[in-house]
């Protein structure tokens, strides 16, 4: 069974600006390390990545389609370059107050995860930078990586009941690797004997 990496993109794949909304090339600047250990988890790991990412109001006139796929693809195509490809990228529009069953952290995207057994979700994990990316790893019966735990007002919000669905807190992409490459390497143990 495949097993995915469920990968937030602003604060995660890219830097999130104060007014948390990549809309233009200036402001795309990249998670720092996040092509050379993304990459090593691409070449080296059994995980398909998927990029999820909630869009607010994504072709509304505060948000233009035309503002946004310019950015977005030079983002893909910087990932590409490095040899880092996503299975497929999933894209929320709507606005939080509108409570969209495919707004993260609910499911809607994903249900094509959820309705076969061709994924292993219990070995997967949600890697983003806020609460929503570990309720979602919750709802997927996934784990989380927290990876950019700076923002102190995403601090206050993670409660006690998220401890069971982290398994790591960082600010590095390197560490995120580390951890996983821990996760996938197989201990055998040999015992050799004389007895009879």
């Amino acid at each position: 069974m495949k097993k995915i990496l469920f990968i937030d993109r602003d604060g995660t794949l890219a830097l999130e600006p104060e007014d948390e909304q990549i809309d233009s090339l200036e402001k795309l600047v990249f998670y720092p390390e996040v092509f050379t250990y993304l990459g090593k988890i691409s070449k080296e790991l059994d995980y398909e990545l998927v990029m999820v990412t909630n869009q607010d109001g994504l072709g509304t006139k505060s948000f233009p389609e035309e503002i946004f796929w310019p950015v977005h693809n030079k983002l893909l195509k910087s990932f590409e370059n490095e040899g880092i490809t996503f299975t497929e990228i999933l894209i929320d529009r709507s606005f939080p107050i509108d409570n969209a069953t495919t707004r993260k952290p609910q499911t809607g995207m994903l249900t094509k995860y959820l309705e076969t057994n061709t994924y292993n979700l219990s070995k997967s994990f949600v890697i983003g930078d806020r609460v929503t990316d570990m309720e979602l790893a919750k709802n997927l019966n996934s784990k989380g990586i927290l990876i950019n735990i700076n923002k102190s007002k995403f601090k206050k919000e993670l409660k006690s009941d998220f401890d069971e669905i982290i398994s790591l807190k960082t600010n590095s992409w390197a560490e995120v690797y580390s951890f996983l490459k821990l996760k996938e390497r197989r201990v055998v143990k040999k015992r050799t004997t004389n007895e009879t």
